[in-house]
């Protein structure tokens, strides 16, 4: 495996913002009455969004990254860069291995189906083989801890038992890139707990990217970390020195963690 299995060199990335128009209220009513009569729509005012703004960063073999921030800084973004989700509009992305990625609850499970029927489903999403999920199906079952469940319709579980699912299946898929995207905020005591521990023997011998608003846990298991704000690196560095900083900045600005 290359030295470095994630690479971002001056990397940018922009959604479009459909944002409507708005005026008096005079002038709304007018141009409500002129809709109706013409069928005209309302108008529209496009704007760039900039998720991401030339950052650069590298993550190392055997590194366990934290990327923190407030919400909408970012941090999302970089996960599905990563994963191949979205693509970035400047600059150029490395990614070296295969992705295993837990990124949004519930994406790739169907309500319908069962928790057994949904582990294969998520698994074949992810590329891995029926031979493969086979195999690992006990393993995957045990580590999710929902036996009791496991052929009932996954719409009758609980947020946090979706993160069961998605996050077992991932864990066992056996990524060389593992990204994690705040599974530890839906899911129980117990099961973070496990999570975190299912994290630390991966670390020996993969590279995890974990987004958290848990700064314990983003210190508890991770090497180094990357502050992101308003789609700019602003601190990168070992994890006390990266938190600390972020937690000052927070505190003088006031901000909401």
């Amino acid at each position: 495996m290359n030295s470095y299995p994630i690479e971002f060199l001056n990397v940018s990335k922009s959604y479009s913002l459909n944002r409507l128009k708005y005026q008096t209220l005079s002038e709304n009513f007018g141009q409500i009455f002129q809709r109706i009569l013409t069928g005209k729509k309302r108008t529209l005012q496009t704007e760039d969004f900039w998720a991401l703004k030339n950052i650069s960063f590298k993550v190392g073999t055997d590194t366990v990254l934290g990327i923190i921030g407030r919400n909408g800084a970012g941090k999302t973004t970089i996960l599905k860069l990563i994963s191949q989700i979205t693509y970035p509009d400047s600059g150029s992305i490395q990614v070296h291995g295969k992705v295993g990625a837990f990124i949004e609850l519930g994406a790739g499970l169907h309500p319908e189906l069962s928790g057994r029927e949904n582990i294969y489903l998520y698994g074949s999403i992810l590329g891995m083989k029926r031979k493969e999920i086979n195999e690992k199906f006990p393993e995957i079952v045990k580590f999710s801890g929902i036996e009791k469940f496991l052929d009932t319709p996954i719409k009758k579980y609980s947020s946090g038992m979706y993160a069961r699912i998605g996050f077992s299946v991932v864990a066992f898929m056996n990524p060389d890139i593992f990204l994690i995207d705040e599974v530890l905020a839906v899911g129980d005591q117990i099961f973070q707990e496990r999570c975190i521990e299912k994290m630390r023997q991966l670390a020996k011998t993969k590279t995890i990217v974990f987004v958290s608003h848990n700064l314990d846990a983003v210190r508890d298991i991770c090497t180094e970390v990357i502050y992101i704000e308003s789609g700019r690196v602003k601190k990168w560095g070992k994890p006390k020195l990266v938190i600390d900083f972020y937690n000052n900045r927070a505190r003088s600005e006031k901000y909401v963690l």
